[in-house]
């Protein structure tokens, strides 16, 4: 099969990948774009996550998208209504027809001579070859074939059923059995409160305790704006409420760690009966924000405790039995169905092997550009969200740069565009926003950063929006370089020369 030609491929039809196609038409109308996705349908991680209960842990204002308003009246939903807003965005704007399903993409090499990328997928085991001028990988950040599992000792030994979330399908029964949840993430405290709804028993076991915090899932000054004022209006207002609040928030937690986690325990003893012991099963070792904050809608997981349908504890796995979860403690905790809400396998842009001029180039290895490009790596973007706020607010403007870098290419007569690091270097430092596990485990497969930007990948939106907007793109890092062939060779006319 002939190669398929496009000005830009996208990877990816999640939340990321959609708003990034919108994007790319409203500012770059010109351009010929495709959606390679490997799955057979629209959502990402809103269409691969199906366990009971899923929801954000962020609030739609913010997770949605800059140019489509939420309208529904809960402003913390559940994962069936996510993925239909985004495939509203996508039929709204007629995305839906440049998304080729169940291309998954393995590898991307750039030639400079020909100043474009060849992007190689598998369609049913068979491969197919695309060619782009510019990537943009909107893949997420982790494996979507299974979640992260210990190998914990006797688990063969269980006589009942271990389910990953990840891999949860409609056949997982619970109703009337006993049921442990390894994990105390945003998916466990998701996952007590309704599976509690019709199990014998739940319970959540924690090595450690993560920080909870509850919040109404109606946002009634959104609803009320929204009562008089037409939607984007409203939206907008809202959006930017939440912005500012969730930015002050982060930033006070640096500021005063203590006085924060404080607040946070106060606030969380109102939820629980008093005698509860929150500073056991509560109270984190390490300050707010070091790991992402777990949202409780209106206290539901405090509402399953207190009714006695669900419980934690706090213990060490010493081995799985045939009749559950033996503790360091000797105690054994009875279960017919375990639940491994142990995390996910972080993985950098989708899997796939990029080459540079027939070098390889690991992910390890690359060094961050504002956030969204790489030093020595041509016309390649890739989304990253927040770990501190909602994701799509970094791809939102992640989108409005990358289309700035191609009219600007168009703009100057140029091919491509490539950070180029000083030429002392500068030192590199492991990119590792939170102390969660996920990040440490994949510590050497993330991209390096610098000490100051533009190497730096910085977690601050009302910052970056400024910066990735209005600062210059001919920064004395960026180069942007036309490509002139000739009956001889290419050769290179560099614009702005580092």
């Amino acid at each position: 099969m002939a190669e398929q030609h496009f000005d830009v491929v996208i990877v990816g039809a999640g939340l990321s990948g959609i708003g990034a196609a919108v994007h790319l038409q409203q500012r770059c109308p010109d351009k010929s774009y495709a959606i390679l996705e490997g799955r057979n349908a629209i959502g990402g991680t809103w269409d691969l996550f199906r366990y009971p209960g899923i929801r954000s842990d962020s609030d739609m204002h913010t997770l949605g998208y800059q140019f489509k308003p939420w309208t529904d009246a809960k402003a913390i939903a559940d994962g069936p209504s996510i993925k239909s807003y985004v495939r509203e965005a996508a039929d709204e704007h007629g995305v839906t027809e440049h998304i080729r399903f169940g291309h998954k993409v393995i590898s991307a090499s750039w030639e400079t001579e020909k100043a474009r990328w060849q992007v190689t997928a598998e369609q049913n085991g068979t491969p197919t070859t695309f060619t782009c001028a510019f990537l943009y990988m909107c893949s997420g950040y982790y494996k979507y074939d299974a979640g992260y599992t210990p190998d914990f000792e006797g688990m063969a030994d269980f006589s009942g059923e271990i389910v990953h979330p990840q891999l949860w399908t409609e056949d997982v029964a619970y109703a009337g059995k006993k049921v442990v949840i390894i994990g105390s993430g945003a998916t466990a405290v998701t996952l007590v409160p309704e599976l509690a709804k019709d199990a014998d028993h739940v319970v959540m076991l924690q090595r450690s305790p993560t920080y909870v915090v509850s919040r109404p899932a109606r946002d009634r000054i959104a609803n009320a704006l929204r009562a008089i004022l037409p939607d984007s209006w409203a939206y907008s207002l809202s959006r930017w409420k939440n912005i500012r609040l969730t930015s002050w928030f982060y930033k006070r937690s640096q500021a005063k760690p203590e006085k924060v986690k404080e607040n946070l325990l106060k606030m969380l003893r109102k939820h629980l009966k008093p005698g509860y012991d929150v500073d056991t099963h509560f109270t984190p070792s390490y300050g707010p924000w070091d790991q992402r904050l777990c949202l409780v809608p209106d206290a539901d997981m405090f509402e399953a405790i207190n009714s006695g349908k669900a419980s934690v504890v706090t213990d060490h796995i010493e081995r799985f039995e045939e009749k559950g979860i033996r503790l360091k403690s000797g105690d054994l905790l009875e279960a017919d169905l375990i639940v491994t809400a142990t995390g996910l396998d972080l993985q950098v842009f989708g899997g796939m092997d990029i080459t540079v001029d027939g070098k390889s180039l690991p992910s390890g290895d690359l060094v961050n550009y504002k956030g969204i490009m790489f030093a020595d790596v041509p016309n390649f973007a890739n989304t990253f969200g927040y770990t501190n706020a909602s994701w799509t607010l970094k791809a939102d403007i992640t989108a409005e740069y990358v289309c700035r870098l191609i009219n600007h290419l168009d703009e100057t007569g140029t091919d491509y565009c490539v950070p180029q690091l000083p030429s002392g270097g500068i030192n590199l430092e492991n990119n590792t926003p939170l102390s969660s596990g996920y990040f440490a485990r994949a510590v050497d497969r993330l991209p390096k950063q610098g000490p100051e930007m533009p190497w730096q990948l910085t977690h601050d939106y009302l910052n970056d929006r400024k910066v990735l907007r209005e600062d210059p793109l001919e920064d004395g890092f960026m180069k942007f370089v036309a490509v002139e062939a000739s009956t001889d060779a290419s050769t290179e006319k560099v614009l702005n020369p580092a």
